[in-house]
């Protein structure tokens, strides 16, 4: 059965035949393509999908590999087209970037199987291995208070992701503008230090996001970050002292996952 060109693919093949030798290099490599992957339509660069010898891929736009078409004459393939956008991506950057929190590296190792891309694979697997070992390893948490606004209020966790959740909680608004999490408190992807709180001082202040009429100061910040910790199955360690009045009074805390 012959595979049925749509007219956009037709006029790209013309262009690639009947160009001079560079220029018919150049066309054949930079002609669009257009994939129906389980009914999700990307379009790239024919350039693009051929980036790796031998895979499916390669061998569909290359013509080495029959692919059946859809009622418009593109290329259909009968995959996950949600995950495909990982796929495509991988091609395009040369690495694996996946959003936060993507749960599907199963899923996407399959993928990677069948459109033959070994080097996606080993990276699929690579991050799931990343991601067991962290979850094996415990995860701590250090709330230090110098009850000194010179000194101010130290977060650590040695897992990074709780630290970016700490950020989007809070915001900076200037003039009615949200301008983002202030980065002159970030030391590194495992530490906050709010050395000072920002008070509402020339149309600028720290509010929790959501709630932008809420001024922030140490105690409120700390306060935040005890609940988010509790609310991600943190434990507390600390024994505390009831002469302090509360939890938001201690020194130091500990709380370990």
């Amino acid at each position: 059965m012959e595979r049925r060109t749509n007219r956009r693919e037709k006029e790209c093949d013309d262009k690639c035949h009947n160009a001079e030798d560079g220029e018919q290099s150049l066309n054949c490599k930079t002609a669009l393509v257009t994939l129906n992957v389980g009914g999700y339509l990307y379009i790239t660069q024919k350039q693009t999908l051929s980036k790796y010898p031998d895979s499916y891929l390669e061998g569909v736009v290359n013509r080495k590999i029959f692919c059946p078409i859809d009622a418009d004459g593109h290329y259909f393939i009968d995959r996950d087209g949600l995950l495909f956008r990982h796929v495509l991506n991988f091609l395009r950057n040369g690495e694996l970037l996946l959003p936060e929190g993507f749960q599907e590296n199963q899923l996407l190792a399959q993928e990677a199987d069948f459109f033959k891309l070994k080097a996606l694979n080993e990276a699929v697997k690579s991050r799931w291995e990343k991601e067991q070992q962290a979850a094996r390893e415990t995860t701590f948490l250090e709330i230090t208070d110098n009850h000194d606004r010179s000194q101010g209020l130290r977060i650590f966790c040695n897992a990074p992701d709780f630290i970016s959740k700490i950020k989007a909680r809070i915001i900076l608004v200037s003039k009615s503008r949200l301008d983002g999490f202030p980065e002159e408190f970030c030391i590194s992807s495992n530490v906050i230090q709010f050395k000072y709180f920002i008070k509402s001082e020339n149309g600028t202040r720290l509010v929790l996001k959501e709630d932008n009429t809420f001024v922030c100061t140490l105690e409120t910040l700390k306060f935040e970050a005890i609940m988010m910790a509790l609310k991600c199955g943190f434990r507390l360690l600390t024994s505390l002292d009831c002469s302090k009045g509360s939890i938001v009074q201690s020194d130091a805390l500990h709380f370990i996952k």
